[in-house]
C-alpha cells in the first residue's frame, strides 16, 4: 500500500489490509509516527509512545504471521488520545502546571476499549488549561497550530486530537466534549467529530470531570473522531461497550423523508461568515436532492443560548472554576494567590471571571435565563422531533491566535448541544478561498447517534469529507 492510501484511509479500511496482509501494522504505525514528527511544530502530540507503538505493531505482525488472530476489530491501527484522559504512562495534566509532574498510572476506561479492540495508541494530545478554552494552549506543553495555516488556533479543548487527525498523523482520536470541544476542533482541522448521546460513553475519568453519575450526565461525554465518517459509529460501539441495542443501525435510516431543519436565525451574535453559511445550505440542499424534507425557519430562542449554558454548567460542575482549579492541583490546599492570579492562561482566567456571573445574577434574572433554556428546548425539539438539525459550531473558520479571548458568544452553537442533550456529528465541508476548513454539525434527539452519522456519511460522499492539508487548492 502506498503512503498516500494509508494517510487517506479509514481506520477500518487499515484494519481490513492489515488482516489481509496487504500492509502491516508497522508500515501504517512508522508512517502516521513519521507525519507526527514532520508534523511537530504544530504541538498536537504533547508526550509520545511511539517505540512502544511500534513493538505493539510487531506484535499484531507476528500474530498475523504465524497464522494466528490478530486481535480486536482495530488490531494494528493507531489512534491517539486528548491528554487530559489517563492513558497509563502518559502526563494527565489537562495543561495545569500544578499537575506537571503527575503521571497516569492506568487507562480510563474508554481507553482500556480501545486497545482491548486491537488500537495502538501513538500519544496524547494538547488541550486548553483545564479544558476551559477554545485555543488549546497552556504552559505546560505550548500551543497547538492549525495544519491547514499554522498563524490559526486548533480549537479547543480537543485541540491536539483535530490537529493530529486533520494534519494526517492519526486516522482517528478520543477527545471530551462538554460544550464542544470535539466539534470545534474538528470544524476548524476539517475532520469529523461526534458529540455521543448522554450515558453512551463514560468521561468521569477524565480531567477535570464534572461528571457526577457517569451514566446520568447530560453534559460532558468523551466521543471519537476521525477523517472519516464510516469510522464513526465501529468507534462509538467500541467506546460505548454496546451489545447492539445502544447505538442505533446506520444502515436502518431512510434519509428520503427525512427531517432536516435548516435554522435561518442562527445561535450566533455575529453575522455567520459566508462560506460557513453557503457550506450549511449547501449541504441542506444536498440533503433534499436525495428527498429529505429540508425546512429552513427561523430560530428565535437559539440567540439567548449562551448565558443559559454558563448557569447550567455551574450548576453541573457543582463549584466554581477557581475552587476547581485548586481540586486539581497535584498538592491542593489554601493557597494566598486567588486561583485567578496563578492560572498560566488568559483564557482561564477570564472562564473565571465568566463563571462568576451566574452565581451575581439576582433570582428573578436566574429564572429568567432558565426559562430562555427552556424555551430553547421546546423549539429545538419541537421543530426537529426524529430529524435532525444543520447548525455550524461557530460563525467562522479557525481565527488567528488569541482571536476567541473574550468571546464566550463564539462557541454558543456549539454549547447548546451539550445544554439539550443531544447527539451531534461535526461534518467537513471543504474549504474557504484561503484554505481554511467549513463545515457544519448535524444534531439530532438523545439517543439518535446513528441518525447523525448517517446523515454524516452522506455528506461525506458529496463533499470529500476530510482532505490532506497538502492537497488543498488555496486561491
Amino acid at each position: 500500500m502506498s503512503g498516500v492510501w494509508i494517510r487517506d484511509a479509514s481506520a477500518t479500511e487499515i484494519a481490513a489490509a492489515i488482516r489481509a496482509g496487504e500492509v502491516t501494522s508497522r508500515q501504517v504505525v512508522r508512517f502516521h509516527v513519521d507525519r507526527l514528527r514532520a508534523g511537530s511544530a504544530l504541538t498536537s502530540v504533547v508526550a509520545d509512545r511511539y517505540d512502544a507503538a511500534l513493538d505493539e505493531a510487531d506484535a499484531v505482525d507476528a500474530r498475523i504471521a504465524a497464522g494466528e488472530s490478530p486481535g480486536g476489530p482495530l488490531a494494528g491501527v493507531p489512534c491517539t488520545v486528548k491528554e487530559s484522559i489517563p492513558v497509563v504512562g502518559m502526563p494527565h495534566t489537562a495543561g495545569l502546571a500544578s499537575r506537571r509532574c503527575i503521571v497516569t498510572t492506568d487507562d480510563a476506561l474508554a481507553v482500556r476499549r480501545l486497545r482491548d479492540a486491537g488500537a495502538i495508541v501513538l500519544g496524547v494530545t494538547n488541550t486548553a488549561e483545564l479544558c476551559l478554552g477554545i485555543e488549546s494552549t497552556n504552559s505546560v506543553h505550548g500551543r497547538t497550530r492549525n495544519p491547514y495555516d499554522e498563524r490559526r488556533v486548533s480549537g479547543g479543548s480537543s485541540g491536539g486530537e483535530g490537529a493530529a487527525i486533520g494534519s494526517g498523523g492519526s486516522p482517528f482520536g478520543l477527545g471530551g466534549d462538554t460544550g464542544g470541544s470535539i466539534r470545534i476542533p474538528s470544524f476548524y482541522c476539517g475532520v469529523f467529530g461526534h458529540k455521543p448521546s448522554p450515558g453512551l460513553v463514560p468521561a468521569n475519568e477524565s480531567v477535570p470531570s464534572l461528571a457526577g453519575d457517569a451514566e446520568l450526565d447530560t453534559l460532558e461525554t468523551l466521543g471519537p473522531m476521525a477523517r472519516r465518517a464510516t469510522d464513526l459509529m465501529p468507534l462509538l460501539r467500541i467506546l460505548a461497550d454496546d451489545d447492539g441495542t445502544r447505538c442505533g443501525d446506520v444502515d436502518s435510516v431512510d434519509l428520503a423523508g427525512l427531517t432536516v431543519v435548516v435554522p435561518t436565525r442562527s445561535s450566533f451574535v455575529r453575522p455567520m461568515n459566508r462560506a460557513v453559511r453557503d457550506a450549511r445550505d449547501s449541504a441542506g440542499r444536498s440533503l433534499a436532492d436525495v428527498g429529505a424534507d429540508v425546512r429552513w425557519q427561523p430560530m428565535t430562542a437559539m440567540r439567548r443560548v449562551i448565558a443559559s449554558y454558563l448557569m447550567e454548567l455551574r450548576r453541573h460542575a457543582g463549584m466554581p472554576v477557581m475552587s476547581l482549579f485548586d481540586s486539581l492541583s497535584e498538592t491542593p490546599g489554601r493557597h494566598l494567590t486567588p486561583a485567578v492570579l496563578r492560572a498560566d492562561s488568559l483564557q482561564l482566567r477570564l472562564a473565571m471571571i465568566g463563571d462568576r456571573i451566574p452565581e451575581l445574577l439576582p433570582k428573578p434574572g436566574r429564572d429568567l435565563l432558565d426559562r430562555f433554556a427552556r424555551d430553547l428546548k421546546d423549539e429545538v425539539f419541537g421543530a426537529v422531533g426524529d430529524g435532525v438539525m444543520l447548525h455550524p459550531p461557530l460563525p467562522a473558520p479557525a481565527p488567528l491566535h488569541h482571536g476567541t479571548l473574550a468571546r464566550p458568544w463564539l462557541f454558543g452553537g456549539a454549547a447548546m448541544f451539550n445544554m439539550l442533550g443531544m447527539a451531534v456529528t461535526e461534518v467537513p465541508l471543504g474549504f474557504d478561498h484561503r484554505g481554511l476548513p467549513v463545515g457544519v454539525q448535524v444534531a439530532a434527539a438523545p439517543g439518535n447517534d446513528h441518525v447523525t452519522i448517517a446523515v454524516a456519511h452522506h455528506l461525506e460522499s458529496v463533499f470529500g469529507g476530510w482532505v490532506a492539508p497538502e492537497d488543498v487548492t488555496r486561491a
